[in-house]
């Protein structure tokens, strides 16, 4: 009898007693616990059963769970004779961050405190046991307790589980690095660092009663920001080879499961859509979320764009510089970029630094390594979008971008195409009233930044009726933007921009734009599509000219 496919389960005892679907990972609890590391941080994407994979430990281990050896009946890790010694045996203390998503670090510290005071509520057996001094202690951890408070509350519950168990502690971490992500997002990333950095210091360097320790995340932040007085930790990026095949769905595995749920003749297709993902040497591994959603709907859809907001991703390609919204039309285009990698990453330095931006993409699952040139900090990575259901999680965070914009971003599109001056230009001009800053991280609103931006926007926008490309050559020289339509009774648009700077001698926008639309005629842009078969009247030119959020639209 099929096991029943349920999405968002997490909670490894909810799996096993309701006979939902499951793909056997119990290696992994022999791998690591035979590893002797003391401490180990995974960094994997989101949505490949980091979370269930700590329950799994949890539950393997905690002394206080009961039915430990009946959980694992018949799983891998059940023939192993000697690791099931160890089920059952050790005081676990599990706890997630991934619910402190807070716009301030004000908020974000009551939410720590309310993650603690909750892991305090399912350790009040061990009130009775504490002393005096240690009871004062407990009484102030509570949600209004202050940051010192929090920061040691993981280094004193571990403390009087291993008293109270005669035991070290196992401690595990799930999203370990989602407040850093919204902090930085927000703008508060000095003071959330400063906190988890004492944090980690008192739970993980100054705690002698850890017998092992394991942290899950998306990405692996700098030893520098947070891990500086650690040394005994073992970080393992998508790039290892250890724990390779334990998160996410091995291409066996779900060509299994397919032949099992009915989907058989869809291989092809779901490879398409949903594998890509490469962890170490192992290649064709697949994202669990959305091969479980597929088995449950059968339909193809974009299952990873709905689970989150990607709210650190967006804000680092809108935000962007010109060069990086430019990398990302190529890749929006199936081209692919070229660029070093560093997987260790230092969020205060991200806004602008183009190598971090891809190497957070690409460590975050979003990017695919083609092929690798040198080696290490040397190597430079050829990369393209991982998948088709990334491209589509891509295209729905464009489309985001312009949710502000309302109507007349759509109006702006009509408009374009229809080569109405006067529509586009008042559409535009409001949108770029509005908008303009969230396109440009400097805080000087360059409006080269929110017209590429613009770009990116109609490649989404359009990309079932027409092929956009930017910055390509045609004729003698390079067009800044063209609109080649699909079906060949559409219009086809040539743009090129003009940005008044100081070299230009007092010209008026007027004039930048008679000059850009010389520009496309001498340089004879509509080459290529006259050479594809376009109809030369149905090509229309237009010249964009601004200076700052002044525009002015000129159509030859």
């Amino acid at each position: 009898m099929l096991k029943t496919v349920g999405l968002g389960l997490q909670d490894y005892e909810k799996v096993i007693t309701e006979n939902a679907f499951y793909v056997d990972k119990t290696h992994f609890i022999n791998e690591w616990w035979q590893s002797k590391d003391d401490i180990t941080l995974i960094t994997r994407p989101r949505r490949f059963g980091k979370t269930l994979m700590l329950s799994t430990v949890e539950k393997f281990f905690s002394e206080r769970q009961g039915n430990n050896e009946e959980l694992f009946d018949g799983l891998n890790i059940s023939q192993d004779t000697e690791m099931m010694k160890e089920c059952g045996k050790w005081p676990v203390l599990f706890v997630s961050f991934a619910a402190i998503k807070m716009g301030n670090y004000k908020d974000a510290l009551i939410q720590f405190n309310q993650v603690f005071t909750d892991l305090k509520v399912s350790l009040s057996f061990l009130e009775k046991s504490l002393t005096a001094d240690e009871r004062e202690l407990w009484t102030e951890i509570n949600y209004k307790m202050d940051a010192a408070v929090c920061s040691k509350c993981l280094n004193s519950f571990s403390a009087w589980l291993s008293r109270y168990y005669g035991k070290k502690v196992i401690i595990l971490i799930d999203e370990y690095d989602t407040p850093m992500q919204e902090a930085f997002v927000d703008g508060y990333w000095d003071e959330i660092s400063g906190f988890m950095r004492n944090m980690f210091n008192a739970t993980l360097k100054t705690n002698p009663n850890i017998q092992k320790a394991l942290l899950t995340g998306i990405t692996r932040v700098s030893r520098e920001s947070l891990f500086s007085d650690l040394n005994n930790i073992n970080i393992v990026t998508i790039s290892s080879d250890q724990y390779a095949d334990s998160f996410g769905f091995t291409e066996n595995e779900v060509f299994s499961a397919l032949d099992d749920y009915g989907y058989g003749s869809e291989k092809e297709k779901v490879k398409e859509w949903y594998d890509g993902f490469k962890f170490g040497n192992i290649e064709d591994i697949y994202n669990p979320w959305s091969i479980i959603s597929f088995l449950k709907k059968g339909k193809y859809e974009p299952y990873w764009a709905n689970t989150s907001s990607n709210s650190l991703v967006s804000k680092l390609v809108r935000e962007g510089d010109v060069e990086i919204k430019k990398s990302f039309e190529e890749l929006l285009n199936d081209g692919v970029i070229k660029t070093k990698i560093d997987e260790q990453l230092v969020f205060g330095e991200m806004s602008g630094n183009k190598n971090a931006i891809w190497s957070l993409l690409f460590s975050a699952g979003y990017l695919k390594p083609v092929s690798i040139e040198g080696e290490g900090s040397m190597a430079v990575y050829s990369l393209k979008l991982t998948n088709h259901e990334v491209k589509d999680s891509f295209s729905l965070l464009v489309e985001r971008w312009f949710e502000n914009a309302g109507e007349n971003y759509s109006y702006f599109v009509k408009a374009l195409l229809e080569g109405n001056i006067d529509d586009m230009t008042d559409t535009l001009s409001e949108i770029c009233e509005s908008m303009i800053s969230t396109f440009d991280g400097s805080g000087k609103a360059a409006p080269e930044n929110f017209y590429h931006g613009l770009v990116i926007g109609l490649l989404v926008e359009l990309r079932d009726r027409y092929e956009i490309k930017s910055n390509r050559e045609s004729g003698l020289g390079r067009y800044d933007v063209m609109l080649r339509p699909k079906d060949k009774k559409d219009n086809a648009v040539i743009i090129e921009f003009k940005s008044k700077r100081r070299s230009d001698n007092g010209r008026t926008l007027d004039e930048l734009c008679d000059i850009a639309l010389k520009q496309i005629e001498d340089k004879k842009y509509e080459t290529e599509l006259l050479a594809a078969g376009y109809n030369k009247e149905k090509i229309i030119k237009l010249a964009f000219a601004f200076e700052g959020k002044e525009l002015l639209i000129k159509r030859r």
